[in-house]
């Protein structure tokens, strides 16, 4: 009985290390690849004799179905700002999606311009993306495009028989468990039990980044306000462009003259406190010449000298 209990055990143990051994293929999962069985550790049975891993590697069959993750950049123009992006916002809502990031830029006056600018980073389900792309282009002027798609299929596939292994090598580990008679042997196999649930924990966590990768698509999406759209032309001849350079020579001296006043009526009351702060100076400048002018000709009184008639008198 003994015997066979062995051997029942070391059977096991080859079943084991052949079932993990067919999922251990190399594999980015997103830059990390991981092969828990790189210098796995071996297990020892009651006779002394140490199993060693032994891998069967084969060409995965891949399915109809391909995961894709796509990635879209959108350069876009609107004449309405506030406007675009509620619709924007609107819509992604409406297609399920949601706003991973936003930044709004709302211009500066020292720039010279009060344009504004925004960029969103939108996750859109898969399915309905070409929908949102649509409707970006009916609410605003697309000036460039840019889509990648990125195929994960194999890689996803290793995730997967990834898992299948290590949940297989987990259920193994805690059959072992049960049936293990000396410490030695307990402690070897709760360490490996302890590598593979922390391997199999990270590798779920990548089939669920993957999941959300290819069931939401990246759409990164930049507006800018612009006072008219962009528009492509045929190649202009030498009068045209001389005239069209003409034309916006005029049009930045007028904005030049525009921001010009407007500068002065913002600036306003600086500019009358310093006409007031100069206008004091100017009194004060004419008050001390008019002294000093003053000074300058005053004649002090002279003595009074002693007449023949005073004389007499005495």
């Amino acid at each position: 009985m003994k015997m066979r209990k062995l051997f029942a055990l070391l059977l096991s143990l080859v079943l084991l290390f052949s079932l993990a051994g067919c999922g251990a293929e190399s594999m980015s999962m997103n830059g990390t690849a991981s092969d828990s069985f790189e210098g796995s550790s071996t297990y020892r049975g009651e006779v002394g004799v140490e199993l060693e891993d032994t891998t069967v590697q084969e060409s995965p069959q891949l399915p109809a179905n391909r995961k894709l993750i796509q990635k879209v950049w959108l350069n876009a123009e609107t004449e309405d700002m506030d406007q675009t992006l509620a619709q924007v916002n609107s819509r992604i809502s409406e297609l399920d999606g949601y706003v991973e990031a936003q930044n709004i830029y709302n211009g500066s006056a020292y720039g010279g311009t009060r344009y504004r600018t925004a960029e969103l980073t939108v996750r859109i389900p898969a399915e309905q993306l070409d929908s949102f792309i649509n409707k970006i282009t009916e609410l605003s002027n697309i000036v460039s495009s840019e889509k990648d798609t990125d195929d994960i299929t194999l890689d996803y596939i290793s995730t997967e028989s990834r898992i299948k292994a290590l949940e297989t090598e987990q259920q193994r580990l805690l059959e072992l468990l049960e049936m293990a008679e000396t410490m030695d042997d307990l402690l070897m196999i709760e360490a490996r039990l302890t590598e593979v649930r922390a391997e199999l924990e990270q590798v779920n966590s990548t089939l669920r980044l993957f999941d959300n990768q290819v069931n939401y698509a990246t759409v990164y999406l930049s507006v800018r306000e612009v006072r008219e759209y962009t528009v492509v032309t045929e190649p202009e001849t030498v009068w045209q462009r001389m005239g069209a350079g003409f034309m916006e020579s005029l049009e930045d001296i007028w904005d030049g003259i525009v921001e010009f006043f407007v500068g002065i009526v913002i600036n306003a009351p600086y500019l009358i406190l310093l006409a007031a702060l100069v206008l004091v100076i100017l009194l004060l400048v004419k008050f001390f010449k008019k002294k000093r002018k003053q000074k300058r000709t005053y004649i002090p009184p002279q003595p009074r000298q002693n007449s023949p008639d005073n004389q007499n008198n005495l």
